[in-house]
């Protein structure tokens, strides 16, 4: 691989001709994208794949396109990864799934769909050393189970345990729960079906993530020792516009005493974006030394007017020719058994030059930016991110502080993602019509530092 053969996905974005288009998040120039797969990191590099379709602003004929990045901040774009095998298990997309290492060898293991409409397997793709050569040859290693219960599956995830390789599947069953199916995989050619590993049936699964599919589940450990599971809460009706958005599960896995199986026990969870704009993430399991880690990248898609809010409609999508844009990658860890979401660090090499340190009253934040606010502990109302002025304005985000916590906000275009201390993130996506500008009010007792964004040297 080499720089000559690769071109930066963010310095393209600088000069996007559409206002609303993302310059901080990397994605290509044209077409849809959402789901990120196969985040990995591999001989020191960053690789996120994502569903892409390079032909236009819809969901179709879903291919895995490619970014990595040595660093989290400049970004490269790679050629497509993955795309449907005509007559192959794929040839109607190749959906979410994941990269792992096979005794050295880069391997995907994905939903593929093989009719519209049909039931997914996972499919099985090599990759090159430097993961941006593929061979689909179109192997199967694990189809529909044979469980009369199951009605749905999708979106492996492969997780270790006790020295040992599993996987689990996102589901949904014939009484309306969702569930998550395990697999045992000695070999990633042939997967083991070990049956229903967890649902809504349990209480605390059902109060925390209810949906009617659990898709694209996660499952990392935190440096804390504790399990976090994660879910997209699927529900009937739903087209890219997911009301009951991420969850999550805090707990504990440990092994089954008979079978040697990892169970995991769910003790309490939550939602995992505060805002409606965020959707699909995938997480990135790191270890240093004995410390585990986890570094999650989401999907924010593009949204109509709801909520009173706007939005853009189908039309100024497919003029546009581009949909969807991939979060930050965010830290995870738990703090007194809650989830924390927080930028990772690596991004604060967006910060360029210093606009603006704002009192009590109002503060113009530029289109690209981010925004650091504090409070004194005598902060007596709300912290409020406006577009646009009088009737037409767009409330996005509101929220408060107590005292040592902070609030850190990004501005690229058309997404906002806004980090609370001690919480999760919220996800938001807002188009400034033209001449419209951002101002966030702040009460008394609160301070906000201004930096507009800028690509590092």
């Amino acid at each position: 691989m080499t720089d000559l053969a690769l071109s930066s996905s963010l310095s393209l974005a600088a000069t996007h001709p559409d206002p609303a288009f993302p310059r901080f998040h990397p994605r290509p120039a044209q077409g849809w994208i959402n789901d990120p797969n196969g985040v990995s990191y591999i001989d020191g590099r960053y690789h996120v794949f994502f569903q892409y379709n390079p032909l236009s602003a819809r969901h179709s004929q879903i291919c895995w396109g490619h970014v990595s990045s040595p660093d989290l901040v400049r970004w490269e774009e790679h050629p497509m990864a993955l795309s449907p095998q005509p007559g192959g298990p794929d040839s109607a997309g190749c959906w979410t799934g994941v990269v792992t290492s096979d005794d050295g060898v880069p391997t995907a293991a994905y939903s593929g769909v093989k009719d519209h409409g049909g039931h997914s397997q996972v499919v099985i793709a090599r990759g090159s050393s430097d993961l941006v050569t593929w061979s689909q040859e179109g192997h199967v290693a694990a189809s529909m189970p044979a469980d009369p219960l199951v009605t749905a599956v999708r979106d492996p995830f492969i997780f270790r345990f006790n020295g040992a390789r599993y996987a689990m599947q996102g589901a949904g069953l014939a009484d309306g729960r969702a569930a998550l199916l395990l697999y045992t995989v000695d070999s990633l050619d042939d997967w083991m079906y070990q049956g229903i590993w967890l649902s809504t049936a349990d209480t605390v699964a059902g109060e925390h993530t209810p949906a009617e599919i659990w898709e694209c589940p996660q499952l990392v450990q935190v440096p804390t020792g504790e399990w976090v599971m994660m879910f997209s809460l699927w529900l009937s009706g739903d087209d890219h516009e997911h009301a009951n958005g991420v969850g999550h599960l805090i707990g504990s896995l440990t092994a089954d005493p008979e079978t040697g199986l990892p169970v995991f026990t769910p003790v309490t969870g939550g939602k995992s974006d505060l805002g409606r704009d965020f959707y699909a993430p995938q997480i990135l399991q790191l270890s240093t030394g004995s410390t585990p880690s986890a570094l999650l990248w989401g999907w924010a898609n593009e949204g109509p007017g709801r909520d009173g809010r706007r939005g853009r409609t189908q039309e100024e999508i497919d003029d546009a020719g581009w949909s969807g844009v991939l979060t930050h990658p965010r830290v995870l860890s738990v703090v007194d058994g809650s989830l924390v979401v927080a930028p990772a660090p690596e991004v604060l090499a967006y910060r360029g030059a210093a606009l603006a340190v704002g009192a009590a009253g109002s503060v113009a934040v530029p289109g690209f930016a981010e925004v650091l606010v504090r409070g004194d502990g005598s902060l007596a109302g709300s912290i409020d991110l406006v577009l646009g002025s009088g009737p037409a304005a767009q409330a996005v985000y509101s929220g408060s502080l107590a005292e040592g916590e902070e609030l850190r906000i990004f501005v690229d275009a058309s997404l906002v993602e806004v980090y609370r201390t001690g919480s999760v993130a919220t996800t938001v996506r807002a188009y400034p019509a033209p001449g419209e500008s951002w101002e966030l009010t702040l009460p008394p007792g609160a301070t906000a530092d201004v930096w507009e964004l800028a690509l590092p040297r």
